[in-house]
């Protein structure tokens, strides 16, 4: 079994209400170090990550860039720090709203074994579960992307790409490809809509402050303090969550019970004959490609 890093970022994730000490837990059950680039926050993110008393854990205290305001690449730039400090062969790479379930840690470690004995496979695809509004709930359809890389070959040569969501790397002559990646069915519990309306509006306000500028922040963030009701569509979510998760869960359900599935907007047109195909052949018409999938 090849030795694995994981690798993730935060900052001021207390206050935006990520929950990156359930995520960093969960690299540290599955990986052989665990490597965070901590940024620069005023609301004792670092502090709270070393009280927690985490095995094998390495922090890297980092500056964000507030100027840099280009398509998110920021978000790529502190990945990328991590990515530079790990040590073993493989990585294994979670946002800090990502949590993967104990269930799939057995299959998890078998992929990344075959993979490396499979010279032609250089990542791995996850699938993913979108929570939306409340623990109850995940955003189906066109609207959420289904899967990404978050493991692949340590090499030296690959690279976060865009805002981060996936990765890419260099070939010999100093070019950027796609990873030559393979689909597994290891699932990533994607939290990042699940917060309290007042840590959504901190977090709203931050993540978009990397895309855009003041004036667009002014005209299109809401001023209250309120649930999210952008999904086009959600689907009960009937399974369990991440062990790492339950105490949160409970903790949350006085805020959480509040959030009405019912509010959201009509889907538009193309979205929906997109959605009906998919539920009936399992396409998705031009879906976002970040990878080469392999067998």
């Amino acid at each position: 079994m090849p030795r694995i890093s994981g690798i993730t970022f935060i900052r001021n994730g207390i206050e935006r209400g990520y929950p990156f000490l359930e995520c960093i837990a969960t690299l540290a059950r599955l990986c052989d170090e665990v490597v965070v680039a901590v940024g620069d926050s005023t609301d004792g993110t670092k502090e709270a990550i070393l009280q927690a008393g985490i095995p094998h854990l390495r922090i890297l205290d980092t500056r964000w860039d507030d100027a840099n305001r280009t398509g998110g690449s920021e978000l790529a730039r502190q990945t990328n720090i991590a990515l530079r400090h790990a040590r073993f062969e493989w990585c294994l790479y979670l946002q800090a709203d990502e949590i993967l379930h104990e269930d799939d840690d057995d299959l998890l470690r078998e992929e990344i074994a075959r993979a490396d004995r499979s010279p032609n496979v250089e990542a791995l695809l996850f699938r993913w579960l979108h929570f939306y509004g409340s623990y109850d709930y995940i955003g189906v359809g066109r609207q959420w992307y289904r899967r990404e890389i978050r493991a692949f070959r340590n090499t030296g040569n690959v690279l976060s790409w865009g805002d981060a969501q996936g990765f890419r790397t260099r070939d010999d002559r100093g070019r950027i490809r796609k990873l030559r990646a393979r689909q597994t069915e290891v699932r990533v519990f994607h939290y990042g809509w699940v917060r309290h309306p007042r840590a959504m509006r901190a977090k709203h306000y931050a993540l978009n402050r990397l895309y855009h500028d003041d004036a667009w922040l002014r005209e299109n963030l809401p001023t209250a303090e309120e649930f999210p009701h952008g999904s086009y569509e959600l689907a009960r979510y009937a399974g369990t969550h991440p062990a790492v998760m339950l105490p949160r869960i409970e903790h949350d359900c006085q805020w959480t019970a509040y959030f009405d599935p019912t509010r959201r907007p009509r889907k538009p047109l193309l979205v929906a004959i997109s959605d009906w195909l998919e539920r009936r052949t399992g396409w998705r018409p031009g879906e976002y490609r970040n990878f080469i999938e392999v067998d």
